[in-house]
């Protein structure tokens, strides 16, 4: 039963992992229980790191015609027919810190079009809702959006 659209938008993100390759999908049936893995699993960075890290992508700096695209897209979910309702402004918050981050780890100090570009489909695409006669998904709908809405 899918989750109601109020519950959707408390997501940030939605990735797709796929499946295994077979080798590695083999790995796992005859493996050891993955839980015990996790349990000796090192930690990549501390807590101290990690929130310095979320510190830094806050402060990237977003320029005012990138904000302006933003609502743009916005704009664009809440005025398709072919969408039940658009994104919420909780979701134009959520498109922009994915941005930061995105940027960040790219080693910038800004935000570039690219990177909202980049994001969009994890970032939104579980958040809409295709009419019955759209003919395509979410994210089909998200691409599409994509190549009609303007970069800044």
């Amino acid at each position: 039963c899918p989750l109601p659209e109020s519950q959707l938008d408390r997501f940030l993100l939605r990735i797709r992992l796929g499946y295994p390759d077979p080798q590695a999908e083999r790995a796992l049936l005859v493996g050891e229980d993955r839980r015990g893995l996790l349990e000796r699993q090192p930690a990549v960075i501390g807590p101290g790191e990690l929130l310095d890290m979320q510190l830094a992508a806050q402060g990237l700096h977003v320029a005012e015609a990138l904000v302006a695209y933003v609502q743009t897209l916005l704009a664009a979910t809440r005025n398709s027919a072919e969408l039940a309702g658009g994104l919420s402004p909780r979701a134009g918050l959520g498109l922009l810190a994915v941005a930061r981050a995105w940027a960040l780890l790219d080693g910038r100090d800004h935000v570039l079009p690219e990177d909202v570009q980049a994001v969009l489909p994890q970032t939104i695409a579980h958040r809409l809702i295709p009419t019955g006669d759209a003919g395509r998904g979410s994210v089909e709908q998200v691409r599409a959006m994509l190549d009609a809405v303007a970069l800044p």
